[in-house]
C-alpha cells in the first residue's frame, strides 16, 4: 500500500503542476466512444438497411423501419450533441441548460441531410464499383470495402462540422481511421462519386476540397506544406492550407499534393508523386516530372 500511496502522490504533484491534463469539466457525464459507435452503428443501418444490424424481414416494413431508425438516431444525437457542448464549455455542473438548447435543434437539422448523406453514398458506391475490376458487386462494397466505410463516416461527422458541434465529429472520423487506415478529417468537403481504393494510409486534411468523380488509391496525403505561425509563436487555425482537386481527377498511390494548389478538372497524378505547385486541368503529373523540377531547385 505504501508503494500505491507514493505513486499516487506522484500523480498529485504532476496533476497540481500542469492541470491541463485534468478535464475541467470532470464532474460532468463525458462522451463514450461505445456510445458514439452506437449512433454511427444506428445511422449505417438507416443508409443501407438490411446491410448492417437486423436483417429486414420483407420490404413492406421498410417505412416502419426507417421510422424507427431515425427515432432512434435522433435520440442518439440529441445527447452526444449536448455531451459535446459540455464538454467544450468546461462547465463543473452535470447538465448545462446552455449546452442542452441547441441539441435536439442540430440532431433534427441533421436528419435532414440524411436522404442527401444517402444519395451521395450510392454514388460513391458506384464509383467505387466503376472503378474496380476486382468488385464483384455493389453489395460487396457496401458491406465489406474500407473506402466505404470511411466515406460513410465522413459526411456524417463532415454535417455535424458543418453545425459546429465540437469534438463529437473528430470522433467520428478517428473511429474510421482506427478501423480503415483512412484518415479524413472533419472539415474536408468531398463531392459526389467519391471513390477510395484500398485506402490504407489515405490522409486528407481538414480545408481539403474535393469535386465530383475523384478518385484516389492508398497512401495518399492531401497536406499541408507550411503552417502560418502568429506572433506569439502559436500556429494559426483554420487558414485554407490543403489541396483543391476539381473534378474527373485520379491520384495513384503513394502521392503527396500538398499546400493551398489545385489540381486541375480531368488531370491524373502518378504514384508516388511530391506536388506542391497547382497544375493546369487535364495533365499528367509522373514521379520523374516532378523529381527533376525537385532536384533542379536543390541545385539553384
Amino acid at each position: 500500500m505504501d508503494k500505491i500511496k507514493n505513486i499516487a502522490q506522484q500523480f498529485l504533484q504532476l496533476q497540481q503542476r500542469d492541470r491541463s491534463i485534468i478535464h475541467p469539466c470532470h464532474g460532468c457525464k463525458m462522451l463514450s466512444y461505445q456510445a458514439v459507435k452506437e449512433m454511427v452503428n444506428t445511422a449505417r443501418e438507416l443508409l443501407f438497411p438490411g446491410y448492417f444490424g437486423s436483417s429486414l424481414q420483407s420490404a413492406g416494413s421498410l417505412e416502419e423501419y426507417n421510422q424507427t431508425k431515425l427515432t432512434q438516431l435522433q435520440q442518439m444525437l440529441a445527447t452526444l450533441i449536448e455531451l459535446a457542448f459540455c464538454f467544450e464549455c468546461n462547465e463543473t455542473r452535470e447538465r448545462c441548460s446552455d449546452c442542452s438548447k441547441p441539441s435536439e435543434r442540430i440532431a433534427l437539422e441533421f436528419l435532414e441531410t440524411m436522404p442527401q448523406i444517402a444519395e451521395r453514398l450510392i454514388l460513391d458506391v458506384q464509383a467505387m464499383y466503376k472503378n474496380d475490376p476486382a468488385a464483384k458487386s455493389l453489395s460487396e462494397i457496401i458491406f465489406a470495402y474500407p473506402g466505404i466505410r470511411a466515406i460513410i463516416s465522413h459526411r456524417i461527422a463532415h454535417e455535424l462540422h458543418l453545425r459546429k458541434v465540437p469534438i463529437l465529429p473528430r470522433m467520428i472520423s478517428e473511429m474510421a481511421h482506427a478501423k480503415t487506415g483512412i484518415d479524413i478529417h472533419p472539415g474536408a468537403t468531398i463531392g459526389t462519386h467519391f471513390a477510395i481504393d484500398h485506402g490504407t494510409g489515405v490522409v486528407i486534411g481538414e480545408t481539403s476540397i474535393i469535386g465530383n468523380n475523384v478518385t484516389i488509391y492508398q497512401g495518399i496525403t492531401l497536406g499541408a506544406v507550411k503552417f502560418e505561425v502568429a506572433d506569439d509563436g502559436s500556429l494559426v487555425k483554420d487558414l485554407p492550407r490543403h489541396p483543391i482537386i476539381e473534378d474527373d481527377v485520379t491520384i495513384y498511390s503513394g502521392a503527396k499534393i500538398l499546400g493551398r494548389i489545385t489540381v486541375g478538372k480531368g488531370s491524373v497524378i502518378g504514384a508516388n508523386v511530391w506536388l506542391t505547385k497547382s497544375v493546369a486541368p487535364n495533365s499528367r503529373i509522373t514521379r520523374e516530372d516532378t523529381l527533376g523540377k525537385f532536384f533542379d531547385n536543390k541545385k539553384a
